[in-house]
């Protein structure tokens, strides 16, 4: 071993001067003896073999999920899948499975929140084991509920849409004009163009309407026939 400064071993002719090396090495007989650099340390956050695997989301930004989840924070909203991977700039299909990757993951852990998919997007919701809660944390007043007859009002449309309100009246068998006034004004239900023959105004529920409910689309809504009475046809003849 020698240091900068220091006569190196000799070849018997004249001191070699050896710097910043740490051993001789032999070479071969009759020839010169080789110099052997110190091999560099490898980085802090190599892998083993000396492969570097840089940390996730550290160089490269946020990974998929972190993503995911950071924008699904703040929405207040279902968001589309195709929106999501437009801002993320990721295939839509790469998008699909890590949402769906990450609602199973929350379901499996028992996490208090639930990421579904609802209206066309995706949003987080409470978990429903935890509805109690969350009720007993916003009610007292905090939320305004619809009258009987707003829900009354909100389920001719959900069944029969789109519909006029002079055929929701018929149904319920009192004016809904005031009461489809409300709805509209609370994102639930939507005009939907006019009637053909009436040209009455007709009406839909909206996204908004799926949302709240916790559905994917309207083909979700369970059946009304186990509900109805048996002279349900009588009494539309009827009317």
């Amino acid at each position: 071993m020698t240091t900068s400064g220091t006569p190196g071993p000799t070849d018997g002719t004249h001191g070699t001067d050896v710097t910043d090396v740490t051993d001789i090495v032999p070479g071969p007989a009759g020839g010169a003896p080789l110099l052997a650099e110190a091999a560099p340390s490898p980085p802090d956050d190599a892998a083993p073999g000396g492969v570097e695997t840089p940390s996730e989301g550290s160089s490269d930004g946020p990974s998929l999920a972190q993503a995911l989840e950071a924008i699904l924070m703040v929405v207040d909203e279902p968001v589309a899948e195709i929106t999501l991977a437009q801002v993320l700039e990721r295939p839509t299909a790469e998008v699909a499975a890590a949402l769906r990757t990450l609602s199973a993951e929350y379901t499996a852990s028992g996490r208090g929140f639930d990421l579904r998919e609802v209206a066309g997007g995706w949003r987080f919701y409470t978990r429903a084991e935890c509805a109690a809660l969350v009720e007993r944390f916003v009610r007292d007043g905090q939320q305004a509920r619809l009258t009987q007859a707003a829900l009354e009002t909100l389920a001719v449309v959900a069944y029969r849409q789109p519909v006029s309100r002079a055929r929701v009246a018929a149904v319920r068998g009192v004016s809904s004009d005031g009461v489809m006034r409300t709805l509209v004004a609370r994102g639930l239900v939507e005009e939907a163009g006019t009637d053909p023959e009436s040209q009455a105004v007709l009406y839909r529920t909206t996204s908004y309407f799926l949302e709240r409910l916790g559905l994917r689309s309207l083909d979700e809504l369970p059946e009304l026939a186990p509900f109805l009475p048996d002279d349900v046809e009588i009494l539309e003849e009827q009317k």
